[in-house]
């Protein structure tokens, strides 16, 4: 899948409709180019699948015009593998990265320092989808040796919950395939094609699959319940996360973006799936078409964080989810408490 770009310009003097129209048409252009006036403090931020529901508050944000209302000028652009937008943020090519929050844990097993500002998802969000004719076949990660696995990119966190799921259920992570198929179409072409057997991925395209029938759930962590029976207590997912020395610098800037965020959670908890799903980019919903988007989004809408706050036993969780496999954590002395900050979502509270 080619990388797409947006690049969002938010300011005072921006005609609502004008950045609606155009956000829509840049998503699915393939371009990057700048939407309204100039004005405002420019942030650049990197998500980690932008369509992907799991990340919407970022377009969301954009598209109620919370950002334009902190005179915040955002360049958003999609990198579908969570770990190449984080060696972007590391790079300096962008100021901060949508994704999981557990890559501040890895990178600071390797001694680099990034914290979440704000945290979006309580749960990964993620759904185990195994192919309909392996059914009874593959009934549990326990099933997966010699299996090739479909994960959005070596690095990502859906490897990183993938590897787990595999040993904690008695099956090595060198013992089975871990293949990069990003989402959407070519996950679901990796399924159709029998590219992969199993592979992790998220709404809309779990839709797309299932209602195709196509795959069946082996593990969803779309609920409490099911991400405590998989990982075995919170995982907070999604988060803005930036360098600390990027965020020790721009106290204002992330003030603002943080502003921004709290507020488009507690709109994302006020109105149900269609009434978000009128506000994004029709090619959002495409693949699954408006109806079933929204229905997902009112299924899965407990995996939104209402708050903003750090959930409190998450980082603890991640880290012994990581401590499991990763070597880049494993063994290692992690200082939790520079992994994030509430400092930020409780002033904008």
């Amino acid at each position: 899948m080619p990388r797409r770009s947006v690049a969002i310009a938010v300011a005072t003097f921006t005609a609502a409709a004008l950045v609606t129209a155009g956000c829509a048409s840049k998503v699915s252009s393939g371009t990057t180019s700048q939407v309204g006036a100039s004005g405002g403090q420019k942030v650049s931020i990197m998500v980690g699948g932008l369509n992907k529901q799991i990340y919407l508050p970022f377009m969301l944000a954009e598209r109620l015009g919370y950002y334009k209302d902190q005179g915040l000028n955002i360049t958003l652009s999609d990198e579908p593998a969570g770990a190449d937008a984080t060696t972007a943020m590391l790079a300096g090519q962008v100021d901060g990265v949508g994704g999981f929050y557990d890559h501040t844990i890895q990178l600071q097993g390797v001694g680099k320092k990034a914290e979440s500002v704000v945290s979006m998802l309580q749960v990964p969000g993620e759904v185990e989808l195994c192919r309909s004719d392996l059914k009874g076949v593959v009934n549990s990660p326990a099933d997966w040796k010699g299996r090739k696995l479909g994960i959005t990119d070596p690095g990502s966190s859906t490897d990183f919950l993938t590897q787990y799921l595999a040993q904690k259920n008695g099956v090595n992570p060198s013992e089975t395939s871990r293949i990069g198929v990003q989402a959407g179409s070519t996950f679901i072409g990796a399924m159709t094609n029998k590219s992969i057997d199993c592979g992790m991925t998220t709404e809309p395209t779990v839709s797309n699959l299932l209602g195709s029938g196509k795959a069946f759930v082996l593990a969803d962590m779309r609920t409490a319940q099911g991400s405590q029976q998989a990982l075995g207590g919170e995982y907070p997912a999604t988060s803005l996360y930036m360098s600390n020395s990027y965020v020790a610098a721009h106290k204002d800037v992330v003030q603002k973006l943080v502003n921004a965020y709290v507020k488009t959670l507690a709109y994302i908890q006020q109105h149900n799936g269609t009434e978000i799903a009128d506000q994004m980019p029709a090619d959002y919903y495409a693949g699954v078409g408006k109806a079933a988007y929204a229905a997902a989004l009112d299924s899965e809408k407990g995996i939104f964080n209402p708050t903003g706050i750090m959930p409190a036993s998450g980082p603890s969780t991640c880290l012994s989810v990581l401590s499991a496999f990763q070597p880049d954590v494993k063994g290692k002395t992690i200082d939790l408490a520079s992994t994030y900050t509430d400092t930020f979502v409780k002033a904008a509270s």
